[in-house]
């Protein structure tokens, strides 16, 4: 690719604080980090040979595609899909340059030139590009700021653009991203304007657009646009003003509301506002909304959202399972805001958070095969649900093509003192130690299935340097060299290392029982099985014959234990759970019984149930699932 030019280069990553930013971690150039095998590596695999190469012919059934030609000139015809549509493009684009800066691909390379020369020729010469507004209504332009998504497609496109600066060097796309956000900048910066986009998603761009060419109104706009929020921009519009992050100014704001994606975009934004600003009281807002999702508005899963009118975070746990919403974009945005908390605060329970989500909410959105999608995640399904290969609204297979991509981008982080590691995976990573130079590690393990991680210094330099290794917070126990470190933080260990230093880590991943809070009426009586950092769920296949889902229920007091490989899931891991299953013959004569009659009315009798990682269901067979299970007590 080429029309190289002389902007800032910034480590590839997509998440690049400045020099002076307030981190207390800073992330690795990601062209030093290569995850070499086991589940991560087989995800990214899969969307490198299947899911991006899918995307492209969606994109064009869709006339997503062909949407831009029309805009550009190029085509003839009526426009399709969302108002917002656009956004799908520049999130595969974006795909497309981390995996190319993954490893390189004469086929990706050539989907990209075709496609950024085809947003090009769309672009306005003010520098406009939304092809809703080109190609039904001229006149619509910035009309509909509540709905219309315009500022968010641009932050789409800028951080496509950043993306291939960064990986390829090539600045075509940054190029127009550029023009597009100068103009926005026009229109959306002086005092005579106080609007913002009803969809955040620009905030975070932004911010990446300041650190990648050093504009510094690209950063004063995105706090601008933020601070107009919370006084009621959006009263009178088709929601009320919380699904819009509007009822509350953000530096006030103590709980986290509204529609779910909306809100942690703008988290994200929000964080990285505070990084490069310094503004504590950003931060501060951060923590306390933080708190607020962690406590009672997020499911075991990690994800976020629990009703479906207005893809919304609900009441404090108000947690249903089957009619969870759990948007996979919300699952994306929730890692976006992790690892941004990860790097402000240096504080474990965002990596775990991160893990949670990545494990679970976010990678049950994406099929093994890497052939279809859910939009939506629900912890029970009574029937069965169907993926799709795609969806009018799109909005979430580029943005897992987005995330697979770019995975290696967040296994570690250094300081001046050394390396942290926070996610772990088969991998190779070099990193420039402050403390020590140059270093390389090789990590070693078949996390999540094992707890064994083994990792060793390829190459160091001579100085005294520290190691850190994330313990997660749901482990029982660990062992660090032999000995017992504490979950729920980071183990460190400084040393003048040397070449062929190995340390070893143990961390118990053997199946356990959860309880819910007994303040979510929906599961109070249930429990649900995990196995280190991944969720389990039942699914109908699975079940003894004769049995369904509601006629199950597990022993509270047996422990789960490994029941060895699923081969139809790709070997995974299952579970083995002592319970019995209930003749609930009589019950259907009726939906109640009296207290004294159950006795009679109720049978039960013993058997081995089966689950399966939560992620995987819905790849075989249609049948239902769920994830948390009554009890026999």
């Amino acid at each position: 690719m080429t029309n190289k030019d002389e902007i800032d280069t910034t480590i590839v990553t997509s998440v690049a604080p400045t020099a002076s930013a307030r981190v207390q971690l800073r992330p690795l150039d990601a062209t030093g980090v290569v995850i070499e095998d086991g589940l991560l590596a087989e995800r990214q695999r899969v969307n490198r040979a299947v899911t991006l190469l899918r995307g492209a012919e969606e994109l064009e059934r869709a006339g997503t595609l062909e949407n831009l030609r029309i805009a550009a000139g190029r085509a003839r015809g009526s426009r399709r899909g969302m108002v917002f549509s656009d956004s799908d493009v520049y999130k595969w684009l974006e795909a497309i340059a981390w995996e190319i800066g993954r490893e390189p691909s004469a086929e990706l390379e050539r989907l990209a030139h075709e496609t950024i020369g085809l947003v090009g020729a769309a672009q306005e010469p003010d520098g406009y590009l939304n092809s809703w507004c080109q190609v039904v209504d001229p006149a619509w332009r910035w009309t509909d700021l509540e709905m219309g998504h315009e500022l968010y497609c641009a932050g789409h496109l800028i951080q496509a653009g950043v993306a291939f600066a960064r990986t390829t060097g090539d600045v075509s796309l940054l190029t127009i991203a550029r023009r597009f956000a100068d103009l926005i900048c026009d229109v959306f910066g002086g005092d005579d304007n106080t609007g913002t986009d009803g969809h955040p998603g620009i905030e975070v761009a932004l911010v990446e657009l300041y650190r990648q060419t050093g504009e510094r109104r690209y950063l004063e706009l995105a706090d601008t646009l933020t601070s107009r929020r919370g006084f009621g921009t959006f009263a009178g519009g088709r929601f009320d003003l919380e699904y819009y992050q509007d009822a509350e100014p953000v530096r006030e704001a103590r709980s986290i509301v509204g529609h779910a994606v909306r809100a942690l975009y703008f988290a994200a934004g929000v964080t990285d506002i505070y990084a490069e600003t310094g503004d504590e009281a950003l931060l501060e807002s951060m923590l306390r909304q933080w708190d607020d999702l962690t406590a009672a508005k997020s499911y075991l899963t990690g994800g976020v959202g629990s009703r479906h009118y207005g893809e919304s975070i609900g009441d404090p746990y108000e947690l249903p399972p089957d009619r969870a919403y759990c948007e996979t974009c919300a699952a994306i945005a929730s890692i976006m805001w992790n690892w941004r908390m990860l790097l402000v605060t240096g504080e474990s329970r965002f990596a775990d958070l991160f893990e949670r989500t990545l494990y679970n909410g976010f990678l049950s959105g994406h099929s093994l095969d890497g052939e279809s999608f859910f939009y939506v995640n629900a912890l029970q399904s009574r029937t069965g649900d169907r993926r799709h290969t795609w969806n009018p609204v799109a909005c979430c297979p580029p943005n897992v093509m987005r995330v697979l991509a770019s995975l290696h981008h967040y296994l570690a982080t250094t300081t001046d003192s050394g390396i942290q590691l926070h996610q772990y995976a088969s991998s190779r990573i070099r990193a420039v130690c402050p403390a020590a130079g140059p270093v390389e590690l090789a990590v070693n393990t078949d996390y999540p299935w094992s707890g064994a991680i083994e990792v060793e210094v390829v190459s160091t330099g001579d100085a005294e340097w520290t190691l850190s290794l994330r313990i997660p917070a749901w482990a029982r126990a660990a062992i660090l060299d032999g000995a017992p470190v504490e979950p729920g933080s980071y183990a460190e260990l400084t040393r003048n290392w040397r070449a062929g230093d190995k340390v070893t880590l143990e961390i118990d991943v053997l199946p356990r029982l959860t309880a819910p809070n007994p303040r979510i009426d929906a599961v109070r009586g249930c429990l649900a099985v995990e196995r280190g950092p991944v969720v389990y769920c039942l699914e109908e296949q699975d079940l003894p014959a004769e049995a369904d889902l509601a006629s199950v229920a597990i022993d509270s007091v047996a422990d789960p234990v490994d029941h060895g490989p699923v081969e139809p899931l790709g070997g995974v891991p299952g579970v083995a759970l002592a319970g019995v299953v209930r003749d609930l013959e009589r019950w259907r004569q009726t939906e109640y019984r009296d207290l004294q009659e159950l006795p009679a009315t109720v049978s039960a009798a013993p058997t081995q149930l089966l689950a399966v990682p939560y992620f995987a269901w819905a790849n075989r067979s249609q049948g239902g699932m769920r994830v948390w299970i009554p009890t026999t007590d």
